[in-house]
């Protein structure tokens, strides 16, 4: 296992990397993870080619951190403020074990100023041959109770999201945020051709991106209590100016994300939410 620094688009990043060739590199801005590399040489996140890496504005792609606010649901900016501030790595950035990488963030006048309560965040990212786990911590280091919303907004990369499928969500509670319509989903795999955008009630097992070079297994913690899907489609898509015209093709955001019921965390308390991907 190997640590390095290095430049990524003009920004400070960390590189952790396995001996089987297997790597993931997480940028300081937003303590955003930005490649997830497995052995056989195989990129498994999405970064879009046009997404901004000028030390202020939110990356497309990789996986972002929503936080203390998830997209536009309060006051905030949206999805919050922390994927825009630079965090710094912990000392010896491992966290004490050598397969995980800890990034971390605390209150200071210019987060006070945005959203005035005093924290701790922490993300670690933990890297094995055939896997990746994010697990962001939240630590209320203040005198009063706050609440939050948080999402790990993954963005898988797919050959062809036409060609793939994501299983696993059957019988599960269901907000269509495009038609604005809440349902039971039966389908028994979901597909993906226009915009798809839902919040779903989290199923208490792993759920499985199945496409023809193969399948990736999907788990999260149970204080996330949903799982967001979303693909821009191809109109979509076109109005980003941070993602290609065909970007929706090669990506699906699978997030893990606690929203509907936000967290009231009282002083002293700590949450702590992850996502585990699995190569099978």
């Amino acid at each position: 296992m190997s640590l390095q620094t290095l430049d990524f688009r003009g920004q400070p990043a960390l590189q952790l990397a396995l001996p089987d060739g297997g790597a993931c590199t997480v940028a300081l801005h937003g303590a955003h993870v930005l490649s997830w590399i497995t052995a056989d040489g195989v990129e498994r996140l999405y970064l879009s080619p046009e997404a901004r890496f000028d030390g202020r504005s939110a990356i497309r792609g990789g996986v972002p951190i929503c936080w203390p606010q998830f997209n536009q649901r309060g006051t905030l900016t949206k999805h919050g403020f922390v994927r825009n501030v630079a965090w710094r790595a912990d000392a010896g950035a491992v966290g004490g074990r050598a397969d995980t990488l800890v990034l971390s963030l605390h209150d200071d006048e210019a987060t006070r100023a945005i959203w005035p309560h005093a924290f701790h965040a922490r993300l670690a990212v933990t890297l094995s041959p055939r896997s990746l786990r994010v697990a962001l911590s939240i630590d209320n280091t203040g005198r009063a109770p706050w609440s939050f919303a948080a999402a790990l907004h993954s963005y898988l990369r797919v050959d062809d999201v036409t060609q793939a499928t994501l299983e696993g969500l059957q019988g599960a509670n269901r907000w269509d945020a495009v038609r604005d319509d809440r349902h039971v989903d039966l389908s028994p795999a979901l597909r993906f051709s226009t915009e798809f955008d839902s919040v779903y009630a989290a199923p208490a097992r792993p759920l499985h991106l199945v496409q023809p070079a193969g399948t990736l297994e999907i788990a999260q913690s149970a204080s996330c209590t949903e799982t967001v899907v979303w693909n821009p489609g191809p109109e979509l898509s076109a109005r980003l100016e941070d993602l290609p015209d065909d970007g929706w093709r090669h990506m699906l955001c699978v997030e893990a994300a606690r929203i509907d019921e936000p967290v009231l965390l009282a002083p002293g308390g700590c949450w702590q939410g992850w996502q585990q991907l699995t190569v099978l």
